[in-house]
């Protein structure tokens, strides 16, 4: 991570970059916009002063030249960082704010009112519902990139299905395997990350629980990690979601409608969406689903660690942390033996699997049994431990004992 210094010189030399670009566009690049504005100012405050709207003669009509060029320039400011989706479901709301008005307007012309009464009816419909039109269809207009065309129904549906937002949860972060399966490009594109899930997440790294506190920074580095990564986009999104407090209520409401996936290990997260038929990405069941398949009657190695629940069983564990219970196999601790797989469980935990010990093959529980059947007397007992292994010398001991000659082999001497 950057010191603390560093930050400060990187802030400057961005600063003094956009100012030099800024300089050299406007030097170069933009005069001739510039030549229009002021063409656009000139022409306003001519036609002005020559027509003498509203009765204005000379000064004030001039003036009123130099506002309205003013109101057009101001608007141009504002509108060239709009979404070109706003801009058209603004065009397209103050159209048909326009044509309603126009309703309004043939209707109330055929009534007897007064000529001021229709006058101001049919002003404050114009300017009321082209308002409204305007401001409306600006905010629903980024709705319209989720509608899909007719005409390019079969061309760009295929695209816009590879190009979905993935919203991500906190728990995907602080767990961090997600780094690891986007750098194997199994999950690329552009990653949604909503402004509420980074302010839980640094919350939780602001915990005085030094543990939450861990998790959180983990997270944060997990993150500052994908940001690094090529062909990755990590997109931080502002919408908030009124009227729910809780980060996966607004997660869920906020991938419902920009219809998004989430990606999540949160277990009940992921049943919440799926009842809302939004799509999940679960990391667990991602890996559970990478597990080596192992059917029964199949023979495979393991290193016995400790004791199971029953009183003949050992565990074991596979590379990818699956658990393995093995019958018979709890004096056989620390060692590792051959086994035969009997069956196969698939829990919410995950997968266990169940099996006894291989007896078709030379494994060492073998000559241990060999040992313990043929211990009879008490110094072979004396030679095995308390925890129910047999000791290497006991065999020879043992062997010694049953080998023993019963006659003399040598009679001109006297036995020892």
């Amino acid at each position: 991570m950057n010191g603390p210094g560093s930050r400060p010189a990187g802030s400057l030399l961005s600063e003094s970059s956009l100012s030099n670009s800024s300089l050299r566009g406007l030097r170069g690049q933009e005069w001739d916009f510039w030549a229009i504005r002021l063409a656009l100012f000139g022409a306003s405050v001519g036609l002005c002063f020559a027509l003498h709207p509203f009765n204005f003669h000379g000064l004030p009509a001039a003036g009123l030249g130099f506002f309205i060029a003013m109101v057009i320039l101001l608007a141009e400011l504002r509108l060239r960082h709009a979404e070109i989706s706003g801009l058209v479901g603004g065009a397209i709301g103050t159209v048909v704010g326009l044509l309603a008005s126009l309703l309004i307007t043939l209707v109330v012309s055929r009534t007897s009112e007064p000529e001021p009464t229709k006058s101001f009816i049919e002003f404050a419909s114009l300017l009321s519902l082209g308002y409204l039109g305007l401001v409306i269809g600006t905010r629903r207009g980024r709705d319209m990139r989720h509608i899909p065309l007719p005409t390019q129904a079969n061309v760009v549906a295929p695209a816009a299905n590879t190009s979905l937002m993935k919203l991500v949860d906190t728990s995907v972060l602080i767990d961090g395997r997600i780094a690891d399966i986007c750098e194997t490009h199994f999950l690329d594109g552009c990653l949604g990350l909503p402004r509420f899930v980074l302010h839980e997440l640094q919350m939780v790294a602001d915990s005085s629980d030094s543990l939450k506190r861990q998790r959180g920074r983990r997270g944060l580095e997990v993150l500052q990690r994908m940001q690094k990564m090529p062909g990755l986009e990590i997109r931080v999104l502002d919408d908030d979601v009124a009227g729910h407090s809780g980060v996966d209520q607004k997660l869920v409401e906020l991938a419902r409608r920009t219809g998004s996936k989430i990606v999540t290990n949160d277990y009940n997260l992921n049943k919440v969406a799926r009842v809302q038929n939004i799509p999940v990405l679960n990391i667990n069941e991602l890996a559970n689903a990478l597990k080596p398949a192992v059917l029964p009657g199949e023979s495979m190695r393991v290193l016995i660690l400790r004791e199971g629940k029953e009183p003949t069983q050992g565990v074991a564990y596979l590379d990818d942390g699956t658990m393995v219970v093995v019958d018979g196999a709890r004096r056989l601790i620390n060692r590792t033996v051959d086994i035969l797989v009997t069956s196969v469980h698939q829990t919410p935990a995950g997968k266990m699997i169940f099996g006894r010990l291989d007896e078709r093959t030379d494994s060492p529980s073998g000559s241990v049994r060999a040992a313990v059947a043929g211990a009879t007397n008490n110094r072979t007992e004396s030679a095995i431990g308390g925890n129910g292994h047999s000791l290497r010398p006991s065999r020879p001991e043992a062997t010694a004992a049953i080998d023993q000659p019963t006659v003399n082999p040598y009679p001109d001497t006297d036995a020892v």
